[in-house]
């Protein structure tokens, strides 16, 4: 009988010091959890009203992945060993957008150019090999083919009506991220940093233009595009976009010719100095004064001369530099144009056929850095 009295004591003793040890501390939250709030109305609708705006340009985004032969070894170069793992081909990728439900695309002129493979990955995640339609260096455009039905377009604006401080969305695939949207303004039309293009207008933008990013849409915010991603300052904070009506412009040719015939005069050309206004019998500082003349060229033929100053072209003012190179390259290959000019203080005009655009010498392909050769063996002695 004392086993189970003592039992009793023990049990009784145990719940008399649980009941009068004080309560464990709850942990005190690492963070403060948010009780619901809520955005104010009108930056909720705003928020709304991007995320579907996004969302419904997606589909017709797609990626662009190029592989490239290995760059060659410099002449004189012992070609190096390959090391474990390091790639005989370049590759990259870059953007595009679908323009029509039978598989047409656009992208940049530099996101394929030399590529010996082309792959477009669709937003589903379907891969196509692409032909490559068309390339426009000068502008920086291209048009790709896959063999598809039914795929998502997106729809082409008026790029003309954009204007300066206008909210724009740029997407692409920066870094190989998929489906990116930065958001921005139009921050100014006109020339680009580096001018490949003829005289025409590019816009300018604030909304991150990133590596990856090259030919993907710009587009405003009834979902339109006005512009194709083109290029950046080195830093990222500026970006051009391709106008989307230069765009439709060069599309017929890239797809009929597989590439752009520019008209040209083959002059250099360079705005009228203020303090030569008198020289060559102005009135003010308008016109285009014509530097040099290329023997046996459009200009040449038509009796355009050193020290001539352009005013108009077709009837058509000539403001400066930029109209009339817009002017000339946008005029067929073949048709004669009426060119208004002062010539020693006399206004005369003349009749040149324009002719096609002589590209420069071809530039070295941009550098692409080589992988790390091995130590040399060491030589016997």
């Amino acid at each position: 009988m004392r086993l189970p009295a003592l039992s009793l004591v023990l049990v009784l003793s145990l719940v008399i010091t649980q009941a009068a040890a004080p309560p464990a501390r709850a942990a005190e939250p690492l963070w403060q959890e948010s009780q619901g709030a809520s955005a104010p109305p009108d930056i909720a609708r705003l928020n709304d009203f991007m995320h579907g705006l996004s969302e419904r340009l997606k589909p017709s985004l797609v990626q662009v992945r190029v592989r490239r032969a290995a760059e060659p070894q410099p002449e004189g170069q012992e070609q190096q060993p390959s090391q474990p793992g390091a790639p005989d081909e370049r590759r990259s990728s870059g953007s595009g957008f679908i323009i029509r439900e039978d598989g047409y695309l656009v992208t940049n002129a530099h996101v394929v150019g030399d590529a010996e493979r082309i792959q477009v990955r669709l937003s589903d995640g379907r891969r196509f090999d692409a032909k490559l339609v068309g390339l426009d260096e000068r502008v920086d455009l291209a048009l790709l083919k896959i063999e598809a039905k039914g795929v998502p377009v997106a729809q082409l604006g008026d790029s003309n009506r954009t204007r300066v401080g206008e909210f724009v969305l740029a997407l692409g695939h920066p870094f190989g991220l998929e489906q990116t949207v930065s958001f921005g303004i139009v921050s100014r039309k006109g020339a680009p940093i580096q001018v490949a293009s003829p005289g025409f207008e590019f816009i300018q933008t604030d909304a991150a233009v990133n590596p990856g990013n090259s030919g993907g849409p710009l587009v405003n915010m009834a979902g339109e595009v006005v512009g194709v991603n083109s290029m950046a300052a080195v830093n990222g904070s500026i970006g051009f976009a391709i106008p989307v009506n230069l765009v439709k412009a060069l599309l017929p040719q890239l797809a009929e010719k597989g590439k752009v015939e520019w008209g040209w005069l083959g002059v250099s050309i360079a705005e009228v100095p203020d303090e030569e206004i008198g020289k060559f019998g102005l009135k003010e500082a308008k016109g285009v004064l014509i530097r040099q003349v290329v023997a046996g060229q459009p200009a040449d033929q038509g009796g355009i001369k050193a020290n001539d100053v352009v005013l108009s072209v077709d009837g058509a003012a000539v403001e400066g530099p930029r109209d009339l190179q817009r002017i000339i390259s946008s005029t067929p290959v073949g048709r004669s144009v009426k060119i208004s000019l002062m010539r020693e203080g006399k206004e005369t005009e003349v009749a040149v056929t324009v002719g096609a655009y002589q590209p420069g010498p071809a530039r070295p392909r941009r550098a692409v850095p080589a992988p790390t050769p091995r130590p040399p063996a060491p030589q016997p002695r």
